[in-house]
């Protein structure tokens, strides 16, 4: 398998400092908007990266749930081992990849915890199999096979029924952008690449070279 033989062109569309808006949050509502209208597969799908207390990185897949001027949430186990790396470093970035638009978006920022009534009410409005899942898995930790896993599943199910509360050990964490960056691929490489950066006096936009 040659994979360095392997590439793509791309040629879709291009991306000027005048294209975005100057408010990076309305720039990713009009993206993330355009790929659920372009039916792209998991629009909300995105990579979550976090380091641990001695600056191991490790990466992972998650789901986009929430999203307003403070931050990007998504949710997940406290005791995972996200949860423990955010609580030993509490920053994150995010990665957004739609190949179909040739597009990606990047974001890095602080991260603090939703409050209580913000994991509650997402909680609340998971399918069924979701919430019971939540309090038989203890994610990330090692198990002695998949019968544990599902005899915990019909565990949970006898003691909640059809109205498990929300675990304690799970909740929501906000990103909280410090800079944002849009990325639009372009032929032979020379991609567009519009960033956004916090400051006291607001956002700035520049172009970066691909």
């Amino acid at each position: 398998m040659d994979l360095a033989a392997l590439r793509n062109d791309y040629a879709l569309k291009s991306l000027d400092e005048s294209d975005v808006d100057a408010d990076p949050f309305r720039q990713f509502h009009a993206w993330m908007k355009e790929a659920i209208e372009a039916r792209v597969p998991e629009p909300t799908a995105m990579t979550l990266a976090t380091v641990d207390a001695s600056g191991h990185p490790s990466a992972r897949i998650m789901l986009l749930k929430g999203l307003d001027e403070r931050g990007f949430v998504f949710y997940t186990n406290y005791a995972s081992r996200k949860g423990m790396e955010l609580d030993a470093r509490p920053r994150a970035a995010l990665v957004f990849f739609w190949k179909e638009l040739e597009r990606q978006v990047r974001v890095e920022g602080g991260v603090e915890p939703v409050t209580a009534a913000e994991s509650d009410e997402y909680f609340g409005v998971r399918p069924l199999g979701s919430r019971i899942g939540a309090w038989a898995s203890t994610q990330s930790a090692v198990i002695e096979s998949r019968d544990w896993l599902e005899a915990r599943v019909k565990e949970a199910e006898v003691k909640y029924g059809e109205n498990p509360p929300r675990p304690p050990h799970w909740g929501g964490y906000r990103v909280l952008p410090e800079a944002l960056e849009f990325w639009q691929g372009r032929r032979s490489r020379l991609h567009d690449r519009i960033a956004y950066a916090r400051s006291a006096q607001g956002w700035s936009r520049s172009r970066l070279s691909p």
